[in-house]
């Protein structure tokens, strides 16, 4: 078996490689003057089993993995398996308005075409998985996530929604604390409360967990709320960070404490690993 890192996913690889005590296989990749990419395998990986690990964000990424796909099939490998730590348009898995693609399929069918097995992270909705022609899985963050807070002292685990707290559930299980979500009341026409379901964050250290975090303006919110409520800290992690435009801006204005999330999407935000999430389905 050898592990091949896609740029956008080096730590991952690396990460994988370890724990696997596998070979990282040695990798070119330049671009052209007209931005074409070249990429190359030096090692030789004929009849391996080749795991190629490469986040599909932003687009360019997308690229990489199929001519990095491609780069494996034609030297001979004996089975592909595809770590996606960050699938790039999941959250495209429907037909919204006539006229539209389902992104999440069209992008899952094009993986497939060179793909035994398919592994992604924390995917916005798990059906997406049943778009891929080949075997896929999905892997969750939330164990390591929950470890790196277990050291915060967390009194309660909070979803930004009624739709996310199972993850928020899973989290709390492992921190041995409260859960709850936070629910939106419209007070009037311009005033919307935003506050934990059923608990009090009075005195309290809170976190709140999300798969993504894009923009970061709901979060914001939440993390303003709280504070006005008196929480001790306000802790925000995820396992995707995004944090497109100002979403770091936002959420420090707002009072946040720290901002956590994976290494699937790197940042100086990215404190927890998500390869020992990610093994255990490669083993």
């Amino acid at each position: 078996m050898y592990v091949i890192g896609g740029t956008a996913s080096k730590t991952v690889a690396e990460d994988l490689a370890k724990i696997l005590k596998k070979p990282l296989a040695n990798t070119i990749s330049k671009r052209f003057p007209d931005d074409e990419l070249y990429i190359r395998i030096m090692d030789d990986i004929k009849d391996e089993h080749v795991v190629i690990v490469q986040t599909t964000y932003p687009d360019p990424n997308l690229i990489e993995l199929f001519l990095l796909q491609n780069a494996a099939e034609e030297a001979g490998v004996k089975k592909i398996t595809v770590v996606i730590p960050y699938y790039g348009y999941a959250r495209q898995d429907t037909k919204f308005q006539e006229g539209e693609p389902i992104s999440a399929k069209a992008i899952a069918g094009l993986i497939s075409l060179n793909a035994d097995n398919v592994i992604t992270v924390d995917p916005h909705k798990e059906h997406i998985l049943d778009f891929f022609a080949t075997s896929a899985h999905s892997a969750t963050a939330i164990p390591e996530i929950a470890k790196y807070l277990k050291e915060k002292n967390i009194d309660m685990i909070l979803a930004p929604d009624k739709g996310a707290l199972n993850r928020a559930k899973k989290a709390s299980e492992i921190i041995k604390c409260d859960f709850d979500y936070m629910e939106k009341t419209r007070i009037d026409g311009e005033t919307v409360e935003i506050k934990p379901k059923n608990l009090d964050a009075q005195n309290k250290n809170v976190a709140i967990i999300d798969d993504i975090i894009s923009t970061g303006g709901t979060m914001a919110k939440s993390i303003k709320e709280l504070k006005n409520q008196k929480a001790k800290k306000v802790y925000v992690t995820c396992t995707h960070g995004l944090f497109a435009g100002d979403a770091i801006k936002k959420l420090v204005s707002s009072g946040c404490d720290e901002i956590i999330s994976t290494d699937t999407i790197m940042s100086n935000f990215s404190k927890v690993k998500i390869a020992p999430s990610i093994v255990k389905l490669i083993k």
